[in-house]
């Protein structure tokens, strides 16, 4: 592995870029942790050994996504290995270069805590069913960002290629991309039109309320979200009508209302 020092990265700091090839190690479970990484390129898995010595793979991680955060920010070993699955570009973050890159990066740091909330939220979960304090939950509904049987074919999100999302009845409908690095899945899953990754793993949410279709855009959204060519507001909610134009970061759609 070559490491090559870096200057005025689109972090904003200075950070060390390192190349892995394809199934290259990168760190494996146990190891002590010094630093966590950024997938600049490529794709990189993370997986576990059982005792057997069986390999099931946790998550396949792409551009933009994180991982071994957890070794700087408790300090504990690795609980997990990484490998490159393609040639890939990661950039290494160690503790004293940590606080400079959530300054700068704030999607990266919500979704450190969002994965941080989901991780406590399970132990919640566990421990309840151990004590006995809640009956066992269904895994497949226990995930509040996946309502498909809340969505309602009257209302929709359609591309120039004719593909269609639709949108949740009532509350709110997430738009975004799977993000391994948390779990969490939007409802709105724009990675296969997303060919150049621009759309944030949680990128914007649109909320029904009161008769009205409203976006919003997330905290720590990093490419924007227009409405009919205008770039709204991180938090402001902006109505939407039917034949309205929305981008989330480059990609395209229109918002309709089917006439029943």
């Amino acid at each position: 592995m070559k490491v090559v020092v870096k200057s005025g990265a689109p972090g904003g700091f200075t950070d060390y870029l390192a190349r892995f090839s394809a199934g290259q190690p990168i760190f494996a479970e146990g190891d002590v942790g010094t630093e966590m990484f950024v997938i600049q390129s490529g794709t990189v898995e993370i997986y576990k050994r059982s005792r057997r010595g069986e390999e099931k793979v946790l998550a396949t991680l792409e551009k933009g996504d994180f991982f071994g955060e957890m070794s700087i920010l408790e300090d504990v070993a690795r609980t997990a290995s990484a490998r490159a699955k393609t040639d890939c570009e990661v950039v290494r973050i160690n503790q004293s270069t940590f606080d400079e890159m959530l300054r700068h990066n704030a999607e990266i740091a919500v979704r450190m805590l969002r994965k941080l909330s989901r991780r406590l939220r399970e132990t919640t979960k566990l421990l309840e069913r151990s004590t006995g304090a809640a009956p066992a939950l269904d895994e497949s509904s226990s995930d509040i960002f996946a309502k498909v049987s809340e969505r309602h074919d009257i209302f929709r999100l359609v591309a120039a290629g004719g593909e269609e999302f639709f949108l949740n009845r009532d509350g709110e409908t997430t738009v975004g991309r799977v993000d391994p690095v948390t779990g969490i899945k939007p409802d709105v899953d724009l990675a296969n039109l997303d060919t150049q990754r621009s759309v944030s793993r949680r990128h914007s949410k649109i909320v029904h309320e009161a008769g009205e279709f409203r976006v919003v855009e997330e905290i720590g959204t990093m490419n924007g979200t227009f409405v009919n060519g205008a770039r709204i507001v991180t938090g402001q909610p902006v109505t939407i009508k039917d034949g309205d134009r929305t981008r989330f970061g480059l990609v395209d759609l229109t918002f309709r209302v089917s006439k029943a």
